[in-house]
């Protein structure tokens, strides 16, 4: 029971060893597996794939496989089943001849995970060797004197095989002279010897015939013999003796062929043939081979070329033998010291050829082993990289290294890496040897295009052919491939209420921006606009870029002429040549020259140089009687009208802008010189009749003049009543103001620019009379040779107050003009320079004013009639004509609408005088108060008449 105990005990501790020896093999990541030798191809020897862990899909996809550094291939990796067989067939005794224990090594490398794991497999032999001799046959001599007991080594056997199946005993047979003595060497080596165990007697038997026979330990037990022949020969009484029994020489691997390695001596006592003593090896070894001994003089030399990595032991066995058959052994123990000739070995496991730019940092590139053949301080190999790349080196298992990524990648900056490996040894000198991964860094999508300006802008001329290319924008993507190809795309946006891409378009692959449609200045100055460039990649990035297009005027557009309205125009209510006479204007017979008599108003719809205008008299009646403004469009007198000059004339004004090729318009006007409302409505009359006679009877054509101008002078006379009857009662009104009014005493409210500001600038332009003749179904207008100012000073009191002028006081003494106080204008009159609107008009002068601009300022003429519409409404002012309004019945009738009607808040002149009342507060001042006087004082002598 306690014997059974312990066994029991013992193989629990045998289990539990090899319990820890497996947990301690997987914990580093090795297998051991045992196999016998000379197994067929395609054997079993272990499931890895169970061992590891490892699926078989997964193995197929990573890229497994089996590596054994220097040897043949002799595992390999079944892919279906994962199982690792034997692909060569195995020799232990030619893989581990002086091995005890014959170990293969092999790893298995996973590439997918860049891992691998070690695998041990155990050859265990079988009994296929049986002792062999190195000769069939050997020869001893022995002389009939030697004495019982003598030893004589004989010819020992040698088994590949190990343990049990290698050599085991010896057996001696076939005489009874002699016996089998079986010595235990140093390395625990048999050493059979032959034991004289009878004396010999040469003339009995000369010759003696033995069998020695070498057994293993195997089952069945293998054998092998060899025949012994003795040989009796007559006394030779000393044997040869070697100077040492061992011979001890330590040489470097690096010694030259043919060098004298040690010189080995045995020397014989007897004389002659007795004493001549010749050196020979013992064995014939591989060692023999390698090493040559000269049998005369016993020297060993160097007979090929040393490794210390093949062999660093040799033994020799050596014997000196004399003459006389007798002989003597030692031993030769050449030791071979490495020397540092040979350099690391590199070898790549596995390794990528592609990485992804955003690999995270330590991702494994490469696995690499790495070897050197040398010892001790010659095969320390230190391994390094080249500076300034990516990747740094990671010791694994042994002599592993992985190659891994040191910080993020960047395909833009380096697309491709050739990473030098070193691995240097420590010797002295040190050598060195290198390998170079090649390795292609993938695009990922990790730059938005980037368009080459920060702003795009081009000029477009205006009526440009739809289609026109426009420009053309660029972007780069530092990406390659399809992450790099840039497409362009408008961004959503909405031109006066039509959408964007009704006006322009861009080419996707080009960049190229299009106009679709004819663009006009008038109605489009500028474009602005986004574009957007989109990369491939997935997702996409993009960035965009403003684009503006200036849209450039063109001279398309030519002036037109707002006053006088065209003939079609004035003709809408008559008929005939009348219709030639519908917008008349006046012209005192007495006119100084530089009289202003009328102005041409136009506008051009273009801009800058295609907008200015300028205006020249292109025909008239009488040639030298009057001129127009250059910049200003006013008509003059160039002279004084002359007694001889006709009454009625007709001047063509040419409208020419400044565009390349220019356009131009004419403005058609009719000026009547008279003095009085009979010379005027005779004129007038006259000309409807010279009209009116190749169409009608002159009967009937008297007779309805007739009836026109007395249906006109009744009309005149009513309203003229109608006028006076209200200045009668605002002049009663004005009777209840306190006399102490200052300098403001006497003056109209009427005529004050401020608050009434429209109506003092109506006043300023207004004729005295204003009448409508309507003898052929015409709007005729005229007016008096004089205005009023527009802050008239008040009249002497021997004249007569005008009917829409101001009011003369009630009493007092007569008063000179000049004593009294001018009012000054209200500075509400005053415009800047920004706010002048932009007619065809002068601002200092008639040749010297500035260029107009083409805007028109439409609210404050409609502020200017609403206000004139307010007064008649309110009885408070006429508008029927007369000293102090402008004539809105005729000038400004039903067919005027505001479209035509003139901008003269920059030109406020005088009809029948040379003073043109600006916006310039300077000029004003200087200017006013003469003209205005001498207008005044003409108007009351006409009145007068």
């Amino acid at each position: 029971m306690c014997s059974a105990g312990r066994r029991w005990g013992r193989r629990q501790r045998a289990l539990l060893w090899a319990v820890l020896l497996a947990a301690w093999e997987a914990a580093w990541g090795q297998l051991r597996y045992s196999v016998p030798e000379e197994m067929p191809k395609g054997s079993f020897v272990g499931d890895v794939a169970k061992d590891l862990g490892l699926q078989l899909p997964e193995m197929s996809d990573r890229g497994v496989r089996v590596v054994t550094e220097g040897r043949a291939q002799y595992f390999s990796l079944h892919g279906k089943t994962g199982h690792l067989v034997i692909a060569e067939r195995i020799d232990r005794e030619q893989l581990c001849e002086s091995v005890q224990q014959c170990v293969l090594r092999c790893e298995l490398i996973v590439e997918g995970e860049m891992k691998f794991y070690e695998i041990e497999v155990e050859i265990v032999d079988i009994n296929d060797n049986p002792p062999i001799f190195q000769e069939a046959e050997t020869e001893l001599r022995m002389s009939e004197m030697t004495a019982l007991g003598a030893r004589f080594p004989l010819p020992d056997a040698h088994d590949p095989d190990s343990g049990r199946n290698s050599l085991q005993s010896y057996e001696l047979s076939g005489d009874e002279h002699f016996s089998l003595a079986v010595q235990a060497g140093p390395g625990g080596d048999q050493r059979p010897e032959l034991v004289l165990a009878k004396a010999l007697d040469r003339e009995e038997a000369a010759f003696h015939e033995l069998v020695l026979r070498a057994s293993d330990g195997g089952d069945p037990a293998r054998t092998g013999t060899v025949r012994i022949r003795v040989t009796v020969l007559d006394a030779n009484d000393n044997a040869p003796v070697f100077s040492q029994a061992e011979y001890t020489v330590r040489v470097p691997e690096d010694v030259p062929v043919g060098s004298v390695l040690v010189t080995v001596t045995a020397t014989d006592s007897d004389e002659g043939l007795n004493g001549l003593v010749k050196y020979s090896f013992k064995k014939k070894k591989t060692s023999s081979q390698i090493f040559h001994l000269e049998s005369e003089t016993g020297t060993i030399t160097l007979g090929r070329s040393l490794d210390f990595e093949q062999g660093d032991v040799y033994q020799l066995d050596l014997q000196a033998y004399d003459g006389g058959a007798l002989y003597d052994t030692a031993k030769v123990v050449i030791t071979v010291t490495d020397i540092n000739d040979n350099a690391p070995e590199i070898s790549v496991r596995s390794a990528l050829s592609e990485i992804s730019e955003d690999a995270p940092s330590g991702t494994v590139v490469a696995l690499l082993y790495v070897q050197d053949r040398d010892s001790g301080a010659n095969g320390e190999v230190r391994c390094s990289l080249d500076k300034n790349v990516p990747f740094r080196l990671q010791s694994s298992q042994g002599n592993y290294y992985s190659v891994v990524t040191a910080r993020e990648l960047d395909r833009e900056q380096v697309s491709e890496y050739n990473v030098t490996v070193r691995a240097a040894d420590g010797g002295s000198p040190a050598l060195q040897s290198s390998a170079v991964l090649a390795l292609r860094v993938l695009d990922v999508n990790d730059n938005a295009p980037v368009f080459l300006e920060e702003r795009y802008s081009a000029r477009v001329a205006e009526n440009n052919a739809a289609g026109a290319l426009v420009l053309t924008v660029r972007a780069t993507d530092a990406d390659w491939g399809q992450n790099a190809r840039v497409r362009y795309r408008l961004a959503e946006g909405r031109v006066r209420g039509a959408p964007l891409s009704s006006y322009v378009s861009v080419q996707a692959e080009t960049g190229a921006l299009y106009a679709l449609r004819s663009l006009d200045y008038e109605q489009l100055r500028e474009l602005q606009l986004w574009v957007r460039a989109e990369d491939g990649g997935a997702p996409a990035l993009s960035s965009n870029v403003s684009v503006r297009l200036q849209i450039v005027d063109e001279n398309d557009n030519a002036p037109q002429v707002l006053y006088p309205p065209p003939a079609s125009a004035a003709a809408g209510s008559g008929s005939g040549s009348v219709a030639a006479w519908s917008c008349v204007e006046l012209a005192p017979r007495r006119s100084e020259a530089g009289a202003l008599v009328a102005k041409v108003v136009a506008v051009d719809a273009d801009a800058g140089q295609n907008a200015w205008l300028s205006y020249e008299l292109a025909k008239a009646t009488e040639p030298g009687l009057f001129r127009v403004g250059l910049h200003s469009g006013e008509v003059r007198t160039a002279r004084s009208p002359l007694a001889r000059d006709a009454a009625r004339h007709s001047l063509v004004v040419l409208v020419r802008d400044h565009g390349r090729p220019a356009l131009s318009a004419t403005a058609t006007l009719s000026v009547v010189l008279a003095e009085s409302v009979a010379e005027l409505l005779a004129e007038l009359g006259s000309a409807a009749d010279e009209a009116a006679l190749p169409a009608e009877p002159a009967a009937g054509l008297t007779r309805w003049l007739v009836l026109a101008v007395a249906a006109v002078s009744c009309l005149f006379v009513a309203f003229l009543l109608l006028l006076l009857a209200l200045r009668l009662r605002r002049w009663q009104r004005r009777q209840l103001l306190p006399p102490e009014s200052g300098a403001l005493r006497g003056v109209p409210v009427s005529h004050f620019v401020g608050i009434d500001g429209v109506r003092a600038f109506l006043q300023s332009y207004s004729h005295d009379v204003s009448l409508t003749a309507d003898s052929r179904k015409s709007q005729l207008r005229f007016s008096a040779g004089s205005s009023c100012d527009t802050l008239p000073a008040r009249p002497l009191p021997d004249e007569p107050a005008p009917l829409l002028g101001d009011e003369v006081p009630a009493s007092g003494p007569p008063v000179d003009p000049a004593a009294l106080p001018q009012a000054q204008p209200n500075t509400d009159w005053r415009f800047s320079q920004t706010q002048r609107p932009g007619t065809s008009g002068s601002q200092n002068g008639e040749e010297a004013g500035a260029w107009p601009n083409n805007q028109f300022d439409t609210e404050m003429l409609q502020a200017m009639i609403l206000a004139s519409a307010n007064e008649a409404a309110d009885g408070n002012s006429t508008l029927g004509g007369g000293n102090g309004t402008m004539g809105l019945s005729a000038r400004y009738g039903p067919q005027f609408t505001l479209q035509h009607v003139p901008d003269y808040r920059q030109n406020v002149y005088i009809p029948g005088s040379n003073a043109t009342l600006t916006n310039a507060a300077g000029k004003r001042d200087a200017k006013n108060a003469a003209p205005a006087g001498g207008n005044k004082k003409k108007s009351g002598k006409k009145e007068k008449k």
